[in-house]
């Protein structure tokens, strides 16, 4: 069996092939030809954790694998998900790699809402509000303006930083500017970095809405990632006014720690219906479903993660991995 390290992933996975990998999987998802049953858990209540397990199959991606992933909120000296990524020959059953899913979870993330941005979001978009604070925040605002520049169409000239602890803030918002060359500014509220954005991504775990109907203007597009058992992350009446994308609706629509209380709970309560949710993004890869139908119309892809994302970007990883012998053998047997 193969071992990949944290260290080795970061040098082997191509950020760039891998929105184009997860657009094949996603495609693969809608069509219905992957498998992926939604996601359990084993909770671990005095820590507010998760132990969740994501087996997927995605067939044109040759790629069959499970992640175990673990949520812990409180963590303050080490990442509050972390994961491991076991991939199996999808011919005869064998396990052939055991790479660290920490990095590919926040990879894969983020790429799936590079995905979603490069299909929704209006091509003179040029300003991007950044969400949170933590590994996903980093992770999209690399993918975002990375993939703005790799489409050749308008690049991102302004990034809004916006989180609850603004040391934090500061901080990231400095390393940002640094790493992106852009102009990044620590907004002082949520509502101050979404008013002047053409992109939004939500990066948080917070229970109460960050995005709020109010505080959008017209044609903007949200990428929400945020998950939390006991809220969410975007309010009912964005998502009543939005065009709303998902990776799948059946594991969106299903009871935690799989689904999204953003849309779950209005179609509980009565604000939307289940044909509210326009598509899912694999439906756009493959022009099953449109995308944006106005430059005014506010999209939203509403994101909980799919594991044949993790699988697509895991089999891009071992690819890459036997081009350049890459990584530890072990013997199982």
């Amino acid at each position: 069996m193969l071992i990949l390290t944290r260290r080795e992933i970061e040098a082997l996975l191509d950020r760039d092939r891998l929105v184009d990998a997860l657009a094949v999987a996603m495609a693969d998802l809608s069509a219905g030809t992957a498998s992926l049953p939604p996601r359990i858990a084993a909770r671990v209540a005095e820590r507010d954790g998760i132990l969740a397990a994501m087996p997927a199959f995605a067939p044109s991606c040759g790629a069959l694998a499970a992640k175990l992933v673990t949520l812990f909120p409180h963590n303050r000296d080490r990442p509050t998900h972390q994961a491991a990524i076991l991939c199996f020959d999808p011919e005869d059953g064998a396990p052939i790699a055991l790479l660290d899913g920490t990095t590919i979870t926040a990879a894969r993330t983020a790429a799936g809402s590079a995905l979603a941005t490069r299909l929704l979001a209006r091509p003179e978009a040029q300003t991007l509000a950044i969400l949170g604070t933590g590994v996903q925040a980093r992770a999209h605002a690399r993918a975002i303006v990375r993939l703005r520049h790799a489409d050749g169409v308008q690049p991102i000239t302004r990034l809004f930083l916006a989180g609850r602890d603004p040391r934090k803030v500061a901080l990231l918002a400095e390393e940002l500017r640094e790493e992106l060359a852009l102009p990044v500014e620590a907004a002082a509220s949520y509502a101050d970095a979404l008013a002047g954005a053409d992109i939004a991504c939500a990066t948080t775990h917070s229970p109460e809405p960050v995005v709020r109907r109010e505080w959008l203007p017209p044609g903007i597009h949200v990428n929400s990632v945020g998950y939390n058992v006991a809220g969410r992350e975007v309010d009912a009446e964005t998502v009543a006014a939005a065009l709303v994308v998902v990776e799948s609706r059946a594991v969106t629509l299903a009871p935690p720690p799989a689904g999204a209380n953003d849309l779950v709970w209005p179609i509980r309560d009565g604000r939307i219906s289940l044909e509210h949710i326009h598509a899912e993004i694999g439906e756009l890869v493959s022009g099953r479903a449109p995308g944006r139908t106005a430059p005014e119309q506010i999209t939203l892809y509403k994101s909980v993660g799919v594991g044949v994302q993790d699988a697509a970007a895991a089999a891009l990883v071992l690819e890459a991995a036997r081009a350049r012998g890459a990584g530890s053998w072990v013997d199982l047997w």
